[in-house]
């Protein structure tokens, strides 16, 4: 049970169809402080794995959002704000690694670099994050204690980079690292009782890294429900001296 959430909390996870942030819903759910949960994605009747778990627990809510588009993202906060006063823990996993579709993959070289894969890897990692805080801030805006966190990655950090390549991944999440530090030290003054953090989740087998998973050691390659039963401890733990920090899944701080 986690600790740090007070009875009647309310939650919004950000790209909740699937993967980490599907993970986040199942085990919040288990939770019986918990008393709404809000479930973000772009296309909810596509959803299936959403909407069948709220149909079978009124506490969850599913909700469109479409992290690339701000009118969706101001719609979605009118939405929860309707039904929910106060969010006590916001968490952004929405993320753009590759896209069969559009043809976006990690680059490995400067010559791989396309205009189309920078604005959308950043549009997603990066820009979908600070809107969704910017809509969503006036739910946080209360004295009980509120956790604001965006799943980062660490290769986002410029002091951890070692391999070069994936410019747009790499450049976006540093952006949302860069976002998320500025962001805390503003709410530090004006929303004190947020802690705003970036959290590493490692390597989780999801569709996002699945491609890229050949040289992870098993060891090291986490599932969906043990990622987020880690991050849950890491939030969990939280002070209020930790807001603006960039952490890993195992609570140790990543350099920026």
């Amino acid at each position: 049970m986690l600790s740090s959430l007070p009875a009647g909390s309310n939650v919004l996870i950000q790209g909740a169809s699937r993967g980490i942030g599907l993970g986040f819903v199942r085990q919040l759910l288990a939770e019986p402080q918990v008393d709404r949960i809000f479930a973000a994605c772009r296309s909810p009747q596509a959803a299936t794995a959403l909407t069948g778990l709220a149909a079978g627990d009124p506490r969850l809510r599913v909700v469109a959002l479409d992290a690339m588009d701000e009118d969706s993202i101001r719609a979605a906060s009118t939405a929860v704000a309707a039904i929910a006063p106060r969010l006590h823990l916001v968490v952004n996993c929405a993320g753009l690694l590759h896209d069969i579709a559009t043809g976006i993959a990690p680059e490995k070289r400067l010559a791989d670099v396309r205009p189309e894969s920078l604005t959308a890897s950043f549009a997603v990692n990066a820009f979908g994050p600070l809107l969704v805080a910017k809509y969503f801030e006036r739910l946080l805006a209360h004295k009980e204690r509120a956790v604001f966190a965006s799943i980062s990655a660490r290769v986002g950090s410029i002091g951890d980079n070692r391999l070069g390549g994936w410019y747009a991944y790499r450049g976006a999440k540093a952006a949302q690292n860069m976002f998320t530090k500025t962001l805390s030290i503003e709410w530090a003054r004006s929303r004190r009782n947020v802690i705003c953090v970036a959290l590493h989740p490692g390597t989780t087998d999801t569709d996002l890294s699945r491609p890229f998973q050949a040289n992870v050691a098993p060891e090291k390659l986490f599932s969906s429900e043990r990622t987020v039963r880690q991050l849950l401890a890491v939030i969990d733990a939280l002070q209020p001296e930790d807001t603006g920090r960039f952490l890993g899944w195992d609570g140790a701080e990543i350099p920026w």
